[in-house]
C-alpha cells in the first residue's frame, strides 16, 4: 500500500489534472456556443438556396440532362471527403467517424477505386496509418478557423476534380450536430446532384410552378441564374458540413472534459479517504508506542 507521502502527492497530481480538465471544459463550452450559433444561422440560408435550385431545376426540365453536375462523371473512381478533427481529447468523436468509414468500406466492392480528400489531422493520421492513399489534405485554413471562403475553395477542388472526368461521384463523410449530447456520422452525396434531394414545392416539380407560369420574372434567364447558383449551392453544402463537424467536435470535447473532471473529483475523494485512514493508522500506532513505552518505564 502507498505511503502517506505518496498518497499526498497523488492527491495533488489528481487535483492538478482536475483543474486542467475543468479549464478545457470551459474553453470547449465557450467555443461550442460560438460554432453552434454559426451552424444554426447557416441552416435557413442552406434550405433557401436548396429550394431555389430545386425550383430552377424544375423550370429547366429536360434541359437539366445537359448539366454536367447533374449526371454521373465520366470516371470510374469515387472521391471521398473525410472531415475529422485536428486535435484529440474529444471523446469518441473521431473513433465513431472512423468506425462508420470502415463499415462503409467493407460494403464497397473495390476500395482501391476510392480517393480520399481529408480535412482534419486526425483523419490524415488514421488513413496514412491504414495504408490508404490520400489525394489531398486540406490544411489551410485550419478547421477551427474555417469560413465561407475556405469552404468555397474545398468545394471548387471537389467540383473541378469531378468535372475533369476522373470521378463518377463525390461523397462527404462528416459528423452532423443534432444536440449537445448527440452527433452522428453522416454521409452526403455531393456530386452528381440529385434533383430529388433538392428543396422546392410540389407544383414547381411538376410544372415549373410560379417560376414557369410567369408569376416571377427571371432576369437574366433561368439557365443563366441556375449556372451561377449551383456553385453557391455546392459551397454552402461544404460550409455546412464543416461547421456541423466543428460544432460536434467541441460538443464531444466538452462532454469528454466534463466526464474527466467528474472522474478526477471522484478519484480525489477516494484518495483522500485512503489518505485519512492511513494517517489515522499512523497516529494510532504512534500513540500505542508511547503508551507501551510509558508502561514499560513503570
Amino acid at each position: 500500500m502507498a505511503s502517506v507521502k505518496e498518497l499526498r502527492l497523488r492527491i495533488k497530481s489528481v487535483g492538478s489534472i482536475k483543474q486542467i480538465t475543468r479549464a478545457m471544459e470551459m474553453v470547449a463550452t465557450t467555443k461550442l456556443r460560438r460554432f453552434q450559433d454559426r451552424a444554426i444561422a447557416s441552416r435557413p440560408y442552406a434550405e433557401e438556396i436548396s429550394t431555389l435550385v430545386g425550383n430552377l431545376a424544375a423550370v429547366l426540365g429536360e434541359d437539366l440532362d445537359d448539366q454536367p453536375l447533374f449526371r454521373p462523371g465520366k470516371g470510374e473512381r469515387t472521391a471521398l471527403l473525410l472531415v475529422s478533427s485536428d486535435r484529440g481529447l474529444c471523446g469518441p468523436y473521431n473513433s465513431n467517424l472512423f468506425r462508420e468509414l470502415e463499415s462503409a468500406l467493407r460494403r464497397t466492392d473495390d476500395t482501391s477505386k476510392i480517393d480520399f480528400f481529408v480535412y482534419g489531422r486526425k483523419g490524415y493520421q488514421y488513413l496514412t496509418g491504414s495504408g490508404r492513399k490520400i489525394e489531398r489534405f486540406f490544411v489551410d485554413p485550419q478547421l477551427e478557423k474555417i469560413d465561407y471562403r475556405g469552404a468555397a475553395r474545398v468545394a471548387v477542388v471537389l467540383r473541378e476534380a469531378f468535372e475533369a472526368g476522373t470521378y463518377s461521384n463525390v461523397r462527404v463523410l462528416f459528423t452532423a450536430f443534432e444536440s449537445m449530447a448527440r452527433f452522428v456520422p453522416t454521409w452526403i452525396d455531393f456530386l452528381p446532384i440529385e434533383p430529388s434531394s433538392l428543396g422546392g414545392d410540389g407544383d414547381a416539380t411538376e410544372a415549373g410552378g410560379s417560376l414557369a407560369s410567369g408569376d416571377v420574372i427571371l432576369e437574366p434567364d433561368a439557365a443563366t441564374i441556375f449556372a451561377r447558383l449551383v456553385p453557391r449551392y455546392l459551397e454552402t453544402r461544404i460550409y455546412n458540413a464543416l461547421i456541423e463537424a466543428l460544432t460536434s467536435e467541441y460538443a464531444s470535447r466538452r462532454m469528454s472534459m466534463k466526464n474527466a473532471t467528474e472522474a478526477a473529483g471522484d478519484m480525489q475523494s477516494e484518495l483522500k479517504k485512503i489518505y485519512n485512514r492511513k494517517r489515522q493508522e499512523g497516529i494510532t500506532k504512534d500513540l500505542l508506542d508511547i503508551v507501551g513505552g510509558a508502561e514499560a518505564l513503570r
